[in-house]
């Protein structure tokens, strides 16, 4: 065995390292969204201190709500997919590659830990291998 062989993690012990990243990703966001709820008149106060030179500050102030509780939304579903894509992957479940790639998809707007863990679900989950590729292409001819 080459000394590049044992630096490889196998597929087995790479899906378990990640669905272990996506159950702690998942709690953080959880927290995350818990912390924006608590938070939110503390943030409404602060925005609606900006807002006495605009010309029509209600609409923004609905504005700020709409985006915020958006954001509370995004943040819970990325928590709750996060760790059941965790999970998933950790059993082996057969649904656990699609669980994956949607927590990933959606964590990308996250800067920086949702990018890194969700472009690195992309990089290792996304990809077609060679025996799939062949076999598509023998189908096909």
């Amino acid at each position: 065995m080459s000394s590049n062989d044992s630096n490889l993690l196998s597929p087995s012990r790479q899906l378990q390292t990640l669905g272990t990243c996506w159950i702690v990703y998942g709690v953080l966001r959880l927290i995350w969204a818990l912390c924006l709820f608590l938070f939110s008149g503390t943030a409404t106060v602060m925005f609606g201190a900006l807002l006495n030179r605009v010309p029509n500050p209600f609409a923004l102030m609905a504005d700020f709500h709409v985006l915020y509780a958006a954001m509370i939304v995004l943040s819970a579903v990325c928590g709750i997919l996060g760790i059941l894509a965790g999970l998933a992957l950790l059993t082996g479940n057969r649904s656990a590659r699609m669980l994956a790639l949607i927590a990933g998809v959606l964590s990308l707007s996250n800067i920086p830990l949702g990018t890194t863990l969700g472009i690195y679900t992309l990089v290792v989950l996304l990809p077609l291998r060679g025996a799939q590729l062949r076999g598509r292409s023998e189908q096909a001819a």
